[in-house]
């Protein structure tokens, strides 16, 4: 399926992302009084009636802006106008048009794009019999709404639906793209590390942490997979989260986690791994969520022919438990194995969907429990006679026992670690449940 494309842009505050998440009917986009909270180009899919499209968000346009963040944003923005099918271009009808919404109107107009003027915070019917100034911006009638309120929200839906270009069918596969979440603490380089895969620029990058706001979503296909690359806000430390725009983005963060397949957590390679690196870390496996742990910037550290194997040996340690995850040295600023992390990406997910023949798992169970028996606890003798796999995403097995609330953490610990060193679930967080046989 071809699914369109529709942007949303226009000048700073005039409710670009209040009208992003009226039109999805979520909470996606951070909305702030305050303006250029909204900085990269936040995708998502929007239905509306069966008739699918991708909806962009963007930051607020500033023309001939000296300021180099305005200028970044305004960069983005064009790229998002350059892909899209339709141009939703919001103004305030508030404050009226003025000298900045007539220069976005005329870099529409040259682009030939086809563009539909959407008049926010039209509240009243005194206010939206106002809207007709905007025509004087040469792009047609607009179109009066109010996101806050939700006021002609579904008639505009209905005007988007009319205009876009009908949806051709494809011949790609039904396999549904994998959802990858790339995250970690400020400035370790998840926006150029997504920025490499896709060959351009497409988030932006900048020495001042705390540079992505939102979790930009941005399709993707690589050697005939799909993926859906979520780049994030840095995760910082909870007491470290003063400001509301910051509560809001880490919160925003978490749930990409929560809705990602994988999830890809940075660390700097000259930093090693910190205790907030294992503290993002553990969340991903909290939330029963595939991990690949990307060593970033290697190509800044002094190496001989046994850095790499030294540098494991210290990862692994130091994530103890959690050493299951599989460790990839990269450079998101040479390319240097980026494509190689998205190919281990493919193997965590492959084991997350695992599913393991009963006959093996109880032949398993014969042999670890014939070299090791759980010790009795209160003068019960612990039998374990069954084991099955119930579900995957992620991989749950049930051992049946005879006491199974009597079985303790550190027998537990060993059938799990038993189960990794037969089968393998690289990556993959496994959960064991003890039922009554």
């Amino acid at each position: 399926m071809n699914i369109p494309t529709v942007a949303i842009v226009g000048r700073p505050n005039v409710g670009k992302s209040s009208l992003f998440n009226r039109l999805l009917r979520k909470k996606l986009a951070v909305v702030h009084p305050r303006s250029g909270i909204t900085r990269d180009r936040n995708y998502a899919m929007c239905d509306w009636n069966g008739v699918e499209f991708h909806l962009i968000d963007t930051g607020g346009i500033v023309p001939e802006t000296k300021d180099l963040m305005e200028r970044m944003i305004a960069d983005q923005t064009e790229f998002a106008i350059n892909e899209a099918d339709l141009v939703l271009l919001v103004v305030d009808t508030q404050t009226g048009s003025d000298q900045i919404d007539e220069q976005i109107a005329r870099l529409l107009f040259k682009a030939g794009k086809n563009t539909l003027i959407v008049a926010n915070k039209a509240d009243n019917e005194l206010l939206e019999s106002q809207i007709y100034e905007f025509m004087r911006l040469g792009l047609g009638d607009p179109f009066p709404v109010s996101a806050t309120a939700g006021l002609n929200i579904g008639e505009l839906l209905d005007e988007v639906v009319r205009r876009l270009p009908a949806q051709e069918v494809s011949e790609e596969g039904t396999d549904e793209a994998i959802r990858v979440a790339v995250v970690g603490r400020p400035n370790v380089g998840k926006s150029s590390f997504i920025n490499k895969l896709l060959g351009e620029n497409r988030l932006i990058v900048s020495a001042v942490a705390g540079t992505t706001r939102d979790a930009v979503d941005t399709p993707f296909e690589f050697e005939g997979r799909r993926y859906i690359l979520i780049d994030t806000a840095g995760l910082r430390r909870r007491y470290k989260v003063n400001e509301n725009v910051e509560f809001y983005t880490n919160l925003r963060t978490t749930r990409a986690i929560e809705a990602c397949d994988v999830a890809v957590v940075l660390i700097d390679a000259v930093e090693g791994v910190t205790a907030q690196d294992q503290h993002i870390l553990s969340d991903v496996l909290e939330n029963r969520r595939g991990a690949v742990l990307a060593v970033n910037k290697w190509d800044l550290v002094e190496k001989t022919d046994k850095t790499a194997d030294e540098y494991l040996v210290r990862v692994k340690e130091t994530l103890s438990q959690d050493s299951f995850v599989p460790v990839v040295f990269i450079s998101a600023l040479t390319g240097q194995r980026v494509s190689k992390a998205l190919t281990i990406v493919d193997r965590v997910h492959e084991q997350n969907y695992r599913k393991l023949p009963t006959s093996d798992l109880n032949r398993f169970l014969q042999e670890v429990y014939g070299r090791r028996k759980p010790p009795s606890r209160l003068g019960k003798y612990i039998q374990i006679k069954y084991l099955t796999q119930t579900e995957t995403a992620p991989p749950t097995f049930v051992f049946f026992t005879s006491y199974p609330e009597l079985v303790d953490k550190g027998y537990i610990q060993y059938l799990s670690n038993q189960l990794r060193e037969e089968f393998g679930f690289e990556g993959v967080p496994i959960r064991l449940k003890f039922r009554r046989k």
